[in-house]
């Protein structure tokens, strides 16, 4: 595969994950005003739980499949054989987290049972999903072609069937009922990379030791992204302080799409590389990758901080005047995540340092919890951003000084230094337009255009090549589809 197939497949993860924003920002408000914060609180809270069962449904199948189907992509017998293997672990590890969860929904009866009863379509989905086979084969046109028509329908039913508080169970069914319709699309595109496969050559089990390895981090990870709303459930009254909370992670995560759906091309592209031995190639490759995540990871790190008290009001309504706050903690989130993501998701997975990673995530895991406990019950949703933010930093910054020896890390940081200058240029305007400019859709719409403007107008100044070079490939390209000469 040519290098222009990387950037092929970002530009349609791009194109997705844009659609992946755009949609929150539609419906996020809607649903905040008709749900509430109670009503938001409850979902943040029954999702959070089942999020563990979902997760241990997973196992580590997701990333394990893709890289074994990245590593024989060109041969259809070897990868048919990857995709059997890793479809039945997925199937067996479902049912068996299905049934412990039904036990724990049932022998437990808690509050807002029908939440919970909804939830078990959510693990079904586990095995539904075969997203990561075509991830593993780099035919990402597929998946985002599918996914964005569902997230379409998803989105019109939220707008049509929603109307109030009562609706909450109606919202979690339409929720999960439209994933599992995407996810079971996409099998009608199996049978064109698959062919049958021998019942002898089949042993879903056999790398039982290395799937464990790929799902201790990312039980990890999950372990302070949930375990936060369930601390926050249990040190305070209600479940505004959940829907507070969740309201600036949504935020954050929406953002953080546009640095993290790299990985989802890089990663398979890494381990090909890997598979044949071209250590020249990883190195390059990550070195782009980094520059990449300071590029847009520090800009939306200082943008969000500098937009949080003119756009929260607005988009969730004068009842969230919290998320104002939790919004600019968080937004330190946005950096720390882009740099562990290209360590940890781009580079130690693929090169088979499972356990390296693991490792790192697993200390971000007990810094978080310790700081949940100390912080959670005197500052409520404060303290677990807080908590959550200084967790990802102290991931990102320890996977760094692990792999000090195979990665340059002056190489890593020098790129930063003008996406830095440029962010911070582009936070005072920002707050100095706090003064003239109204705290509303069009004031907020001035501040991004603005402030993008500013960033992009100094790395020409500061020459990025970085920046320049992307962008004078971009405008090439668009010139020559609309034949200027």
């Amino acid at each position: 595969m040519k290098e222009k197939n990387v950037k092929k497949n970002y530009i349609y993860n791009v194109a997705y994950q844009m659609l992946v924003i755009i949609t929150p920002l539609l419906t996020a408000p809607y649903i905040a005003r008709v749900l509430g914060a109670g009503g938001m609180g409850v979902f943040s809270y029954v999702t959070a739980i089942a999020a563990f069962f979902i997760i241990f449904a997973n196992l580590g199948t997701s990333t394990y499949g893709q890289r074994e189907v990245s590593y024989v992509q060109t041969d259809t017998y070897k990868r048919s054989v990857a995709f059997w293997n890793t479809a039945i672990f997925r199937c067996t590890s479902t049912a068996i987290f299905l049934f412990i969860y039904g036990v724990f929904v049932f022998l437990l009866h808690p509050d807002w049972m029908i939440i919970y009863i909804i939830q078990f379509i959510e693990i079904i989905n586990v095995a539904c999903d075969t997203s990561w086979f075509f991830q593993g084969l780099e035919e990402f046109g597929k998946i985002v072609g599918r996914n964005a028509v569902f997230r379409i329908i998803n989105l019109i039913m939220i707008f049509t069937l929603i109307k109030d508080a009562d609706d909450l169970a109606l919202y979690t069914a339409g929720t999960a009922i439209i994933t599992m319709m995407g996810h079971v699309s996409l099998w009608v595109y199996l049978p064109k990379y698959l062919t049958k496969v021998r019942f002898s050559d089949l042993a879903p089990f056999k790398d039982t030791r290395v799937i464990l390895g790929l799902f201790l981090p990312t039980i990890a990870v999950q372990i302070y992204q949930y375990l936060d709303k369930i601390m926050i459930g249990m040190f305070t009254e209600g479940n505004a302080e959940n829907g507070y909370y969740d309201a600036a992670m949504r935020i954050t995560k929406m953002v953080l799409v546009l640095v993290t759906s790299m990985s989802t091309v890089m990663v398979p592209r890494i381990g090909q590389y890997f598979s044949e031995g071209n250590k020249d190639a990883i190195r390059a490759a990550m070195y782009k990758a980094y520059q990449f995540a300071w590029f847009l990871g520090l800009p939306l790190m200082f943008g969000l901080f500098g937009i949080a008290d003119s756009f929260v009001p607005w988009f969730y309504g004068d009842s969230y005047e919290k998320v104002k706050l939790l919004l600019k903690i968080v937004s330190l989130l946005t950096v720390a995540i882009s740099i562990n993501n290209v360590t940890g998701i781009e580079y130690l997975v693929p090169t088979k340092r499972e356990k390296l990673y693991t490792r790192t995530v697993l200390i971000g895991a007990v810094i978080n919890c310790c700081l949940n406990l100390v912080l959670i019950p005197k500052f409520l949703s404060y303290g677990a951003a807080f908590a959550s933010a200084v967790a990802e930093l102290s991931i990102a910054g320890i996977q760094l000084y692990y792999v000090r020896h195979e990665l340059d890390i002056k190489v890593i940081f020098k790129g930063a230094y003008k996406y830095l200058i440029a962010s911070f240029m582009m936070l005072l305007l920002l707050l100095l337009e706090d003064r003239f400019l109204p705290a509303n859709i069009i004031g907020t719409l001035l501040r991004v255009v603005s402030g993008a403007t500013l960033y992009f107008a100094l790395l020409i100044v500061l020459v990025d090549t970085f920046f320049i070079e992307n962008a004078t490939i971009v405008i090439n390209k668009v010139k020559s589809k609309l034949n200027w000469r």
